[in-house]
């Protein structure tokens, strides 16, 4: 086995991913092009486009080359199309629009409709069918961290409201909160992809092209203003700050003390790996117990195998899909099943979940049910 060895830590140079969504008027793919000109300074960049030719209007004004992208609109189609002009050499790849891969024809959405009507379109295989479109996903997210290109991907939004009591108990419409939106405006894409860039910006038609911060470091705030609109001179800067330029203009990351990190979900201790230890395993005690809470519930279906698989994946702050591959939830007839849930619980989660279902079954029983997503 080869020794570890530890050496001073240097910011070496680094390629962005960068995400900017809008609704229509909001000057995404303006915005795109400018800060894609700033980063790939005297080169050219190219762009793949998926609407239509859209970009080709500002084919007078900036200089990139044009790579149209059909449906269907795969994850896998996208990665090609990345990694070819990732491949070709381009400093920077703007992707306008990156919605399609989520919501376009024959994107995740499409794929999960399809794989759902193969497996007949049983209640019981709905969870199970979006394993097979989240791995797609998955595969297009972790290659875009190795791309040797700077990466702008650009994403439709839509505003979402939602219904709360005021402190009066009057019912109001009030935009909805998101972990990857902002003010309402919620990107169109897989729930945690925006977050997963090294920044998103939100813009809005009210003032095209000028960054509303999803997602934006502290220690990059100084780069990109916020009261004008996204220009050359932002890209620019923050290409030198991910070349690794210390200048006075550019700060690295030692200049922001207490640096943003992404806030996750309270997950306990869950968050483990199958490697746990058997002593931190569930006891019989405790999986007897579980059963004899958990069996009632679904056979009155007052709770699902999939409501259940989703509450892991709360508790650890993990997608519930890579957990039911990782934990082998489902069978090869494409059957979701409890058992392989319970036996990867710890002893602390065990207690949490005996607890917690004991609640809720006593208040079904009762006929005061919460909500089941999350228990």
């Amino acid at each position: 086995m080869t020794a570890t060895t530890f050496s001073e830590a240097r910011r070496e140079a680094i390629r962005l991913l960068i995400g900017l969504a809008g609704g229509t008027g909001s000057g995404k793919t303006y915005s795109a092009l400018r800060l894609a000109t700033g980063l790939a300074g005297d080169a050219r960049f190219a762009l793949i486009d998926t609407e239509n030719g859209r970009a080709l209007h500002y084919a007078d004004e900036f200089a990139f080359d044009h790579g149209p992208l059909e449906p269907p609109f795969t994850p896998e189609r996208y990665l090609a199309a990345i990694l070819a002009a990732d491949a070709a050499g381009y400093p920077v790849i703007v992707v306008d629009s990156a919605s399609h891969e989520y919501a376009g024809e024959g994107g995740v959405l499409d794929m999960q409709e399809a794989e759902f009507a193969r497996m007949g379109g049983r209640d019981s295989a709905k969870m199970a069918s979006w394993i097979e479109p989240k791995r797609a996903h998955k595969k297009l997210a972790r290659e875009l961290i190795r791309l040797r290109a700077h990466l702008i991907l650009c994403f439709r939004a839509e505003p979402k409201i939602e219904m709360v009591k005021d402190e009066r108990g009057k019912w109001q419409i009030v935009p909805k909160p998101s972990l990857t939106g902002l003010d309402g405006w919620v990107p169109i894409a897989e729930k945690n992809l925006p977050y997963e860039l090294t920044v998103s910006l939100l813009l809005t038609a009210d003032a095209p092209g000028v960054p509303k911060p999803i997602k934006l470091p502290d220690r990059l705030r100084a780069l990109v203003p916020l009261d004008i609109p996204l220009n050359e001179r932002d890209g620019q800067s923050l290409g030198e700050w991910a070349s690794g330029d210390r200048s006075p203009g550019n700060p690295s990351p030692g200049d922001t003390p207490n640096a943003a990190a992404v806030p996750l979900p309270s997950g306990g201790d869950g968050r483990r790996s199958p490697g746990t230890a058997v002593a931190d395993l569930l006891t019989p005690d405790q999986s007897r117990a579980l059963d004899a809470i958990v069996g009632p519930l679904r056979r009155e279906g007052k709770i699902t195998t999939e409501q259940l698989w989703h509450a892991l994946g709360e508790d650890r702050a993990r997608d519930w899909t890579e957990l039911v591959l990782e934990l082998g939830g489902v069978d090869e007839a494409d059957v979701l099943h409890w058992s392989p849930l319970r036996d990867a619980l710890t002893k602390s989660e065990a207690s949490s979940w005996i607890d917690r279902l004991s609640k809720y079954a006593q208040a079904v029983t009762v006929g005061d049910a919460p909500e089941t997503g999350g228990s």
